[in-house]
């Protein structure tokens, strides 16, 4: 039984002398972070498949017990929309074997225009998959999260290798009318997404959007400190990744949520002490 929290990257301009050290080398970057969290985002590979030595360098800098989500190149994904993919599927897995069991997940993440009437595709996809990883699933078609039919045909296809679905949990970020740059940019690309809170495995995956607001931020998230409660009880391990427009204080706020839920767990275990930075400066959020 373990919480695991993160950010959806694990370097940001505004922590360099904050959370992280100012000037820090890109390869020591990660390790500072994971000191922080005991979790992260594969954003990047959605991109481009990383180098293998590159996937080695992020093994070194964590620990056995981080845990990266890493998201399937859209190559995959989006453009040969999970057909005719075996070549670079195979690439990508090689080049994420290094992390082990550091990889939580291999995140599947399905564009807004994959629907039901796709879900056979995924299933013939899932099926292909080797059982040497875990699967978990992003989908953006408001279907899934309407109709209750669509929602079983999927959580049936997830089924068929264990794999788990990822909310995107957007709706205190749509609550009101944006009031930075940074949420105005995020009001334009961020999907508005129907809120969901069930879990289909043992290692559920939430993602969640907050505002630039620190304390809205928190107020957002108290049914899902109540989940990650309830999740623990049953035996389950969740991974909770904070999202804010601006990810300014992203790390800090990932921690607070962690505290939060081990009041009320406390045989949960601590999070690592984050490593000093210089010049040292006490973190505060309110």
């Amino acid at each position: 039984m373990r919480l695991h929290v993160g950010c959806a990257m694990w370097t940001h301009k505004a922590w360099q002398g904050r959370f992280l050290p100012h000037p820090l080398p890109p390869h020591e970057r990660l390790r500072h972070y994971s000191r922080w969290c005991t979790a992260v985002e594969g954003n990047t590979t959605f991109y481009a498949t990383p180098a293998r030595e590159t996937v080695e360098s992020w093994a070194r800098q964590t620990d056995p017990d981080f845990r990266f989500v890493v998201k399937l190149p859209k190559l995959i994904t989006h453009e040969r929309c999970l057909t005719d993919v075996d070549e670079p599927l195979g690439a990508f897995l090689n080049a994420v074997e290094p992390l082990g069991p550091r990889a939580e997940a291999l995140w599947i993440q399905l564009p807004g225009s994959f629907g039901p009437a796709d879900v056979p595709l995924l299933t013939r996809f899932l099926r292909g998959l080797t059982r040497s990883h875990r699967y978990a699933v992003e989908v953006r078609h408001p279907a899934f999260f309407d109709d209750p039919r669509a929602a079983r045909l999927l959580e049936n296809a997830l089924a068929t290798v264990a794999a788990e679905w990822i909310p995107f949990d957007t709706t205190v970020f749509f609550q009101s009318q944006p009031t930075s740059e940074a949420e105005r940019d995020a009001w334009a690309k961020k999907p508005r997404m129907p809120p969901r809170s069930v879990a289909l495995t043992d290692r559920p995956i939430v993602r969640y959007l907050g505002r630039d607001d620190s304390e809205q931020t928190a107020e957002g998230w108290r049914s899902w400190v109540d989940i990650a409660v309830e999740w623990l009880q049953e035996g389950r391990s969740p991974t909770f990744f904070l999202h804010t427009p601006d990810n300014a204080d992203a790390p800090l706020l990932a921690r607070q949520f962690h505290d939060e839920v081990r009041a009320r767990v406390p045989g949960l275990a601590l999070l690592p002490q984050p490593l000093p930075t210089e010049p040292s400066t006490p973190l505060t959020l309110f």
